[in-house]
């Protein structure tokens, strides 16, 4: 019984470390897959801007600002904060930024995506993503880490 316990210990460590190796890959994944979708939501709100502003005039229910300025604050969140999260730069900043975009968005548009389970779904999956990134630290693959390493002396 000792003898299985101690190749399953060993087992479960080769396991880890190989897990462990595979982590800047599958951290760099998910920063780029949340930042792909928030970017091309961006590149099409600014594509056809008067449609963006007549949604969030008519659909979009954003608290506290005129349409006209979520509309702006909303899509400049979406083209700069992707952009930085998937180059690794202020990681922690772009990921609860879009975190948080990503949670107005689903209030704002609860009304409409309330009838639509996946659209509910896919906005809780790159919440969790995201806030998976927040809370993590400084990772490897990164311009945060590549700051970290190569501060000057003083």
């Amino acid at each position: 019984m000792h003898r299985l316990y101690r190749l399953i210990q060993r087992s479960w460590l080769a396991a880890e470390r190989l897990l462990d190796l595979a982590l800047p890959l599958a951290d760099l994944a998910a920063r780029l897959y949340v930042a792909r979708v928030f970017f091309l939501s961006g590149m099409n709100k600014i594509n056809d801007w008067s449609s963006t502003i007549y949604l969030f005039q008519a659909e979009y229910r954003v608290p506290l600002l005129s349409p006209e300025v979520a509309a702006v604050f909303g899509t400049a969140g979406e083209l700069i904060l992707p952009l930085m999260l998937a180059l690794g730069l202020f990681t922690r900043f772009a990921a609860s930024g879009l975190f948080i975009l990503n949670l107005v968005a689903l209030v704002s548009y609860y009304h409409v995506l309330q009838t639509s389970p996946a659209a509910i779904k896919d906005h809780l999956e790159w919440g969790i993503i995201l806030l998976l990134l927040a809370t993590a630290p400084v990772r490897q693959l990164t311009l945060d880490r590549l700051m970290r390493c190569c501060k000057p002396a003083g």
